[in-house]
């Protein structure tokens, strides 16, 4: 048998690595605690993302055509754009009739059918000039099998045995092909495109699937891209250490995410939430961002809706991940009850009007700005569970800055649920903040709740 190019060999050991250090579908992970060197742009002490999907914004599909949209998402309070990858997408091998936002034809590029750069550039400054920032999702992992850099710099990707090249190991990403990171030109290469972005105006970038990437290259891009303007960094990863030490602002709440979806479903209860929470509290520092979402491009396409995956428990669910130590993301469409799965490789525009969510969202929204206790990292106060008489049911917990307090109780069961005792450290005056009425801690009478119903006390 024919030994393996050793560039095989160290993605396959990179490959593994990832899988043992990982588990699937919201499964407890060991991590150990860890401490983050980074300092965050100023900007995202209490910023909430916002994933722009261009394809499906609009009929045209166009950046020209998503800007007309920037008012209304200034009206909702979004302040940072995450744009899906916009670049060329590649034809060779191409999934379905456009093919995939994450297959690279040029990082240096607009897809033509979004628009040209000057489109890019227009949409960057209106989003600007509204007081919002723009974060572009950057594919480092692999590229399209046409990118100019199979010709130029063929070197550059993983072999197979037969010196082919090859799609990432271990999915059905057939459209692209791997990169290999132990090539330093590919890095300088990576880091020279990712000045260019910075240089014109982008705020930061979304990192898809990073986990063949060496630690130490975003180390030294978060040294040189902040050099030339702050920028906000998201990793695609769950694994907290390394890429987060020096490197990234902010990583993925993947096991949260599934866990809410199984507390909606009933498969999961909130002692299992109370758990993830203690261990989130021993591993991460406070500094560290974490983005928590109910939904995005892959779970809307791929596993449901909102209304299918959590049904009636979107709203308590959606106060938590607003309230609890983290990053809220909102998807294209979830502030209109998006009612349907997103085709990825072909044109399936969102229906824009507003719903009962809508004004919702522009509230949590609104809170996430204006109270420091539930900003985020040390901007933002920690978050320290609440002990009730009713802990099988109700997932309370407070957070505190400065003169602010938030406090929060969820119902996350189909059950009526009355609370009748508290800790006396929340005593206090507080306004139920969506009802508008005053409560007093400690209560004179039980606090109610009806399934699937929260309260969010804010002083």
């Amino acid at each position: 048998m024919e030994k393996l190019p050793l560039s095989i060999l160290i993605l396959v050991l990179a490959l593994v690595v990832t899988i043992v250090g990982c588990t699937v579908s919201g499964k407890k992970k060991e991590f150990k605690p860890f401490v983050s060197e980074v300092v965050h742009p100023e900007w995202s002490k209490n910023s909430v993302l916002y994933e722009v999907n261009v394809r499906q914004y609009t009929p045209q599909g166009t950046l020209n055509a998503f800007t007309e949209h920037l008012p209304r998402l200034k009206s909702l309070g979004i302040d940072v754009l995450w744009f899906m990858p916009t670049f060329p997408i590649g034809i060779k091998n191409k999934k379905g009739e456009l093919g995939s936002y994450y297959s690279v034809k040029d990082y240096l590029n607009v897809n033509p059918a979004f628009g040209t750069l000057d489109d890019f550039k227009s949409m960057l400054n209106k989003a600007h000039e509204m007081g919002m920032k723009v974060v572009i999702d950057w594919v480092p992992n692999h590229t399209s099998w046409d990118n100019n850099l199979t010709i130029e710099h063929p070197d550059w990707y993983v072999k197979d045995a037969k010196g082919n090249f090859t799609p990432p190991i271990g999915f059905d990403w057939t459209d692209v092909i791997q990169l290999d990171w132990s090539k330093k030109e590919l890095q300088d290469y990576m880091l020279d495109a990712l000045k260019f972005w910075v240089n014109m105006g982008v705020d930061g970038f979304r990192i898809d699937h990073p986990n063949n990437t060496p630690k130490e290259f975003w180390d030294r891009a978060r040294t040189e891209l902040t050099a030339i303007r702050p920028v906000l960094l998201i990793g695609e990863i769950e694994q907290p250490t390394n890429y987060m030490e020096k490197g990234y602002d902010m990583n993925y709440a993947w096991e949260l995410y599934h866990l809410t979806v199984n507390i909606a479903q009933g498969k999961d209860n909130v002692g299992k939430l109370a758990k993830y929470y203690n261990r989130e509290w021993q591993i991460y520092p406070n500094n560290v961002y974490r983005l928590q979402f109910l939904t995005n491009h892959d779970q809307n396409t791929w596993e449901g809706t909102i209304d299918t995956l959590m049904g009636k428990a979107q709203k308590p669910l959606a106060a938590l991940i607003f309230t609890a130590q983290g990053v809220p993301l909102i998807y294209s469409g979830q502030e209109v009850c998006l009612n349907k799965r997103l085709k990825f490789f072909v044109r399936d525009t969102i229906k824009w009007d507003t719903c009962s969510m809508t004004g919702f969202y522009r509230n949590l929204v609104k809170l996430k700005h204006s109270n420091k206790a539930i900003w985020n990292g040390d901007a933002g106060g920690r978050m320290i569970k609440i002990a009730t008489d009713k802990d099988s049911s109700i997932f309370a917990f407070y957070r505190e800055k400065d003169d602010n307090r938030v406090v929060v109780f969820l119902n996350l069961t189909k059950k009526n649920i009355a609370i009748k005792s508290l800790p006396g450290n929340i005593n206090g005056e507080y306004t139920d903040y969506f009802a508008g009425s005053k409560i007093v801690l400690p209560l004179t009478d039980s606090l109610r709740f009806e399934p699937w119903d929260f309260k969010i006390l804010v002083k």
